[in-house]
């Protein structure tokens, strides 16, 4: 229940859409997860979500861990995911040199669910997905999420 609640949190923070606790309440129910402004307040800690002032307003965002760009997770995958394929289980996800550490720890924050967890080298890292999810479902989460707040005409 939590991990499914904090994974379609991580995907509406990675879309820009939480501007307050209040409307994540009202976006999660749009998406039939019951819960409480408290519990978003805890989910958005345990995420390391911040907020940050745009053109549009404040929002809420997602920092990579260990990051000293405070990006978010659809920037890190969209900047430093260079490369990837699945095989059985694992999602194999190229970056550039010494970035692969990075693009880990940000997906082990957003807690997406399917996701057990990932080992990160210098510039590979294996994402490692649950049975029923695959590392080809890993895949289309992802690019879904990197994807997703793209602006038109950015390819």
């Amino acid at each position: 229940m939590k991990a499914r609640r904090q994974a379609v949190l991580a995907e509406l923070l990675a879309a820009g859409a939480v501007t307050s606790q209040t409307r994540a309440v009202a976006l999660l129910a749009e998406r039939d997860v019951q819960t409480t402004q408290a519990t978003v307040s805890r989910d958005l800690e345990e995420l390391g979500a911040f907020r940050v002032r745009g053109p549009d307003g404040i929002r809420y965002a997602l920092t990579a861990e260990g990051s000293p760009y405070g990006i978010s997770l659809t920037r890190v995958l969209r900047e430093f995911v260079v490369e990837s394929e699945a095989s059985g289980p694992l999602a194999v996800l190229r970056t550039p040199p010494g970035h692969a550490s990075m693009v880990a720890a940000a997906l082990d924050r957003a807690h997406i669910e399917g996701i057990l967890g990932t080992v990160a080298g210098d510039d590979t890292l294996f994402v490692c997905a649950d049975e029923k999810t695959q590392g080809a479902g890993v895949l289309a989460v992802l690019t879904r999420l990197a994807d997703r707040t793209r602006p038109e005409g950015d390819t």
